[in-house]
């Protein structure tokens, strides 16, 4: 088993994503590359801890590889905007890989520069590539939230269609 750690805006959406992957383990939502041990859901939201919303995602890698997990990083969220997810603004929703080992740096390093050399996106890539220093779970409330919570209304107009959309693209590497 292996780890790794994004930071795609919302966890709630980024977790319902990576959940439906063929050799994806486990998804916890928490917090990381900020400056605050074991931040609460109230103080990440003030902007002030640095840290981000992101995932942790345990997974196979016989099953499924990094550069695959990055894939559905790149597609699943705009990473050319700063700090900020559609209608979620602040440094808690800016697009982030926290890479646990120097193979992990090195190949979200190389994708972003192809991305952007192709011009992939209309704008430069402005996902930060940093090193995973501290990984704090989220309040239990936060975990499997789409899961637990599909009727509420950010689930259903903001999650919802985000996992369609990706169910889509990828049907190939899906669980189901």
């Amino acid at each position: 088993m292996d780890t790794a750690t994004f930071g795609t805006g919302c966890f709630w959406c980024s977790e319902a994503i990576f959940q439906e992957l063929k050799g994806v383990k486990k998804v916890t939502s928490g917090y990381s590359g900020g400056h605050i041990a074991n931040p609460s859901y109230e103080q990440v939201c003030t902007g002030t801890t640095g840290h981000a919303e992101c995932i942790q995602v345990l997974y196979d890698p016989k099953v499924v590889t990094y550069d695959e997990l990055l894939q559905v990083f790149w597609q699943t969220h705009d990473p050319t905007t700063l700090n900020r997810q559609g209608n979620d603004v602040g440094t808690q929703y800016r697009s982030a890989i926290f890479y646990s080992n120097d193979d992990q740096r090195r190949i979200a390093e190389s994708y972003k520069k192809e991305l952007n050399e192709k011009k992939v996106f209309d704008n430069p890539i402005v996902t930060e590539i940093v090193p995973l220093k501290n990984f704090y779970p989220a309040e239990d409330y936060h975990q499997d939230y789409y899961n637990n919570n599909g009727d509420q209304p950010y689930c259903t107009y903001v999650i919802k269609p985000k996992l369609e959309k990706f169910e889509k693209v990828f049907k190939d590497k899906l669980k189901k």
